[in-house]
């Protein structure tokens, strides 16, 4: 998924329809953070439920997923702070841990015989 970064609307200066879209994205952002952060301190309520990215990218985040964040940054000294926020969100997900590697050749194995029944 390409979140795209967060909307500085003041920043960007957007209005009607285009501040309702920066609105939304930053929304997303921050429920995605709100999961990120539950599932690093390894709470018992994780809030999927807060926003339809997170509902969407429920299965690929814990659990038995493995998930690669890639963060862009700009060498730009006016988006340093946008930068800064970027590689903090980033560090943040690094925390969560999940077991996708502890049963590698288990987890293959069951998305082979997924594969093989969804074939027939």
């Amino acid at each position: 998924v390409d979140l795209a970064g967060s909307e500085r609307v003041m920043k960007t200066g957007v209005a009607g329809t285009q501040l309702e879209e920066a609105k939304n994205i930053n929304k997303s952002l921050l429920a995605l953070g709100q999961v990120i952060y539950a599932l690093a301190h390894k709470q018992k309520h994780v809030p999927y439920r807060d926003s339809k990215l997170t509902q969407l990218l429920r299965n690929c985040l814990g659990g038995n997923a493995r998930t690669a964040v890639l963060i862009a940054v700009s060498p730009h000294v006016d988006n340093a702070g946008e930068s800064l926020s970027s590689m903090r969100f980033g560090a943040r997900a690094s925390l969560v841990e999940n077991s996708a590697s502890e049963n590698v050749a288990e987890n293959v194995l069951e998305l082979k015989r997924l594969l093989e029944h969804a074939r027939q």
